[in-house]
């Protein structure tokens, strides 16, 4: 598949993210951070291709974990991205792109962290957090069998 430029920016327009998507394929993380960090479950793209950030004087970084963090703007407070500390994977925030006319949402992590008063409609792949957190455990951590 074709990689296709698309921009997204903060409420503001103070901080901007140019960056190429394979796809526009939308993923829901429900775990606690993301929710308090985003005031809701964070709508996300993935992005680990050619992400350029410019008007980095706004933005604002917060080391959420010991191997990512989540970048925001500090004029207008506007949700934008986690990544990784190597930043060679970002999660952007679906709602900052200016144009994703061809979304799909495709997969809710951390499910079993959702609380029980909202439900997102559709069908799509549903992974807990520790189903999700699996996918990254080195080969030696994994159980045998």
């Amino acid at each position: 598949m074709a990689l296709k430029r698309l921009q997204a920016k903060c409420l503001c327009g103070g901080v901007r993210i140019d960056a190429d998507l394979e796809t526009q394929d939308v993923g829901v993380c429900h775990c606690d951070t993301c929710r308090r960090w985003a005031g809701g479950p964070l709508m996300a793209v993935e992005a680990s291709e050619n992400v350029i950030v410019a008007g980095t004087d706004s933005l604002g970084i917060y080391e959420s974990s010991g191997w990512g963090e989540r970048g925001f703007c500090t004029t207008c407070g506007s949700t934008l991205f986690w990544r990784s500390k190597d930043a060679s994977h970002y999660a952007i925030s679906a709602m900052a792109f200016d144009d994703l006319t061809e979304a799909v949402l495709t997969k809710e992590i951390f499910i079993d962290s959702k609380p029980d008063w909202y439900a997102l409609a559709g069908d799509r792949t549903t992974m807990t957090g520790a189903e999700f957190l699996a996918q990254f455990a080195s080969e030696e951590d994994k159980p045998n069998g």
